[in-house]
């Protein structure tokens, strides 16, 4: 079965209507532009494999702006469904109650697992779409400027595979895995797994249509793995405390008062530091996947955040002194 009839197949068979990319509709314009050889609003004519060759108003009108929109409706869907499971999931006391009750009172890990795995699959059939939509446009035109589309889409933070609650699940579902009340989640994601490699760990998962996603766990400002992990809008994930020296913040103001011009150690992206967000389910992996390198590094994670908390309020009170 070709991919357009699975992904059609995918999205109608969902209990709810949820954003997708219209990949149907999106190659109607595509062959529309076909149609266009030579014709006024088409400056390139088509060779004769059928390609548009170059800028072509009639679809880059409407084709890039379509499949941003739709892009940016799925990762919004995607984004706020993952947060509102794994706030769900890591909920304690008074909070906990208070959230299964808005939730229709729904307590089984079952679904909880169900409703995770539904995610991961929506989020990667629709990556997968865009992906060849993009493919299929280069092709027609002869051009790169689907690629290029591809790299905007990533700075815009609307490829979701870069999504930070995209590795939160994959870590949500290895989570409850190892828990030995949830046997039937070794069953739902045996293909998810922690890799250790020279002692450099990787996150990876084997996904919809044989793409495989693989996150990588090292820092790379300290170049362990990481502790008390956040990500940054732009998907890099780094350890809390380096975060904020590469930000120029101190840990007791934290990344929200990050400048907007500082920009990710990695991509050299600006403004990524105040919307970062702590990956709580990761940092539960790695805990119990690593537990002696996980305890040193919390009694020198410790005193380290005590000196610079120290010296911030010592700085403060110099400050209001005016010494």
């Amino acid at each position: 079965m070709k991919f357009a009839k699975k992904y059609a197949t995918y999205m109608r068979g969902m209990e709810e209507e949820l954003p997708a990319v219209g990949l149907k509709r999106l190659k109607k314009m595509l062959k529309k532009c076909r149609s266009h050889e030579g014709a006024a609003g088409c400056p390139a004519v088509a060779d004769a494999a059928g390609r548009c060759p170059g800028h072509c108003s009639v679809c880059d009108g409407s084709f890039f702006p379509s499949l941003m929109n739709e892009m940016s409706a799925v990762v919004g869907c995607f984004n706020e469904r993952a947060k509102k499971l794994l706030e769900l999931h890591l909920a304690s006391g008074f909070k906990k109650y208070a959230m299964w009750f808005t939730n229709k009172g729904d307590k089984s890990h079952g679904k909880l697992i169900q409703q995770g795995k539904d995610l991961v699959t929506y989020a990667i059939i629709n990556a997968v779409a865009m992906r060849k939509i993009l493919k299929k446009y280069d092709k027609i035109h002869y051009s790169k400027q689907g690629q290029e589309f591809k790299a905007q889409a990533q700075s815009l933070h609307i490829e979701i595979l870069q999504s930070p609650w995209l590795c939160e699940l994959m870590a949500f579902y290895m989570n409850l895995r190892r828990s030995k009340k949830n046997k039937a989640a070794m069953e739902l994601f045996g293909d998810c797994s922690l890799i250790f490699d020279d002692d450099r760990p990787t996150l990876s998962c084997n996904l919809f249509d044989s793409m495989r996603v693989d996150i990588s766990l090292t820092c790379s400002i300290c170049l362990d793995t990481v502790f008390d992990p956040v990500s940054l809008s732009c998907g890099h994930i780094f350890c809390y405390l380096c975060c904020c020296s590469a930000a120029s913040v101190t840990i007791v103001d934290g990344l929200k008062f990050a400048d907007h011009k500082s920009k990710c150690p990695l991509c050299r992206q600006q403004g990524v530091f105040p919307d970062a967000v702590h990956l709580d389910e990761l940092n539960v992996l790695l805990s119990h996947s690593c537990p002696e390198y996980w305890e040193k590094r919390m009694q020198s994670e410790r005193v380290e955040r005590v000196r610079l908390a120290k010296e911030h309020w010592e700085s403060q009170c110099r400050a209001f002194l005016g010494i």
